[in-house]
């Protein structure tokens, strides 16, 4: 199912600038900071973070043909501002899977309720 593209544009216009307030210190949350891969214009957008040990896991609810998450893709990574800190992240890829792994075991559920699928994992950068 995924979120529906008429809930995505309101999101983009309304709910993401308020939620982008907190987004950056709520445990669970963070701010992706991308660079625009047409425009060259810096954008934030706030998502669902988890990490795992080898990186970050962002739970893809409205797919992986979204342009944060193309733009991501063709810069090979992006900066992440989480819990009052900034990341540096790499080798962004999009991974398919059904049983949602990654995800905490309650996010899990309403990920599922959504027919959530897809996840956007990167690396930490070793420069950090």
């Amino acid at each position: 199912m995924v979120i529906p593209r008429s809930v995505a544009r309101f999101n983009k216009v309304v709910t993401n600038r308020i939620s982008s307030i907190a987004a950056s210190w709520l445990p669970g949350f963070g701010i992706v900071e991308h660079i625009g891969r047409r425009s060259g214009h810096a954008y934030r957008t706030p998502v669902n973070v988890f990490r795992v040990p080898d990186g970050i896991v962002i739970a893809l609810t409205y797919g992986g043909d979204t342009d944060w998450v193309k733009n991501v893709l063709a810069a090979g990574g992006c900066s992440l501002q989480t819990r009052g800190h900034r990341i540096r992240l790499t080798a962004p890829r999009v991974v398919h899977d059904a049983n949602r792994r990654s995800a905490p075991p309650v996010v899990r559920q309403m990920l599922a309720v959504l027919d959530v699928t897809e996840f956007l994992h990167l690396d930490r950068s070793a420069s950090q």
